[in-house]
């Protein structure tokens, strides 16, 4: 696995495309705390509305998603990002479709950013079966489908160019690596506590029958241990790092 060499100021911007709230802080926490402490300006995009992410079938769907998007915009100012763009699609029916690539387009457009990271598009049989949740897989391919040819491609979505949002080509792309990770980000002790804290605004998602006081923070840590032992430090994320030039 290579070694990390992102020097202070190398991302001067990077998105951030997770599904649902609370993917940002779940996959990429740790990492957008160090971006954002080493001065990259980070913005989320948060694909779906999070009206799925609940125990009780009596809460209204507008109810919860205004519950998400609250916990979502508190864990992003633990971790130093100041700008959340909800899509609003709606959860559990998210799909690579065009409309989808067509409102990630216009934001990297938009903020034109050297750095994005996002889910991966494929299913790995041997991990946990929470990390394939089917609107990653689809926020993941409309993603990368949105870097390469839709951001770049002035023929792309030619309504963006009315709307003054230019071309614009991505440097690298970073997805959570599972069986393909080449790329690590070494954290702090400092650096987890933060992501973890962040984690811990997404109360919502804890409120389960079978979730135990404390769990996730348990399970995020070790996780982030194992991912440090594969590149001998204490602790990391991994990613499977994509340049796109």
């Amino acid at each position: 696995m290579a070694e990390e060499s992102r020097a202070n100021g190398r991302f001067e911007r990077a998105l951030v495309v997770g599904a649902h709230p609370d993917d940002p802080e779940f996959g990429f926490g740790g990492t957008v705390a160090k971006l954002t402490a080493e001065g990259t300006e980070v913005i989320y995009v948060v694909c779906t509305d999070g009206c799925q992410g609940g125990e009780d079938p009596a809460v209204p769907d507008a109810e919860l998603s205004a519950v998400r998007y609250a916990e979502q915009r508190a864990a992003a100012e633990v971790l130093g990002v100041r700008e959340v763009v909800f899509l609003g699609f709606r959860d559990g029916s998210l799909a690579p479709t065009l409309e989808l690539r067509r409102a990630i387009t216009r934001e990297i457009r938009r903020w034109r950013p050297d750095l994005v990271l996002t889910h991966a598009p494929l299913r790995s049989l041997d991990g946990a079966i929470g990390a394939f949740h089917p609107d990653h897989l689809a926020a993941g391919e409309a993603t990368l489908s949105a870097v390469y040819p839709d951001a770049r491609n002035p023929r792309a979505f030619r309504e963006l160019l009315a709307e003054g949002l230019q071309p614009h080509r991505v440097r690298e792309v970073w997805m959570p690596g599972f069986d393909h990770a080449d790329h690590v980000v070494e954290l702090s002790p400092e650096l987890v506590e933060r992501k973890i804290e962040a984690i811990r605004c997404h109360r919502s998602q804890f409120d389960k029958p079978e979730m135990e006081p404390g769990a996730p923070a348990v399970w995020v840590r070790e996780r982030m241990r194992k991912a440090g032992e594969k590149a001998g430090v204490e602790y990391a994320e991994a990613f499977k790092r994509i340049e796109t030039a």
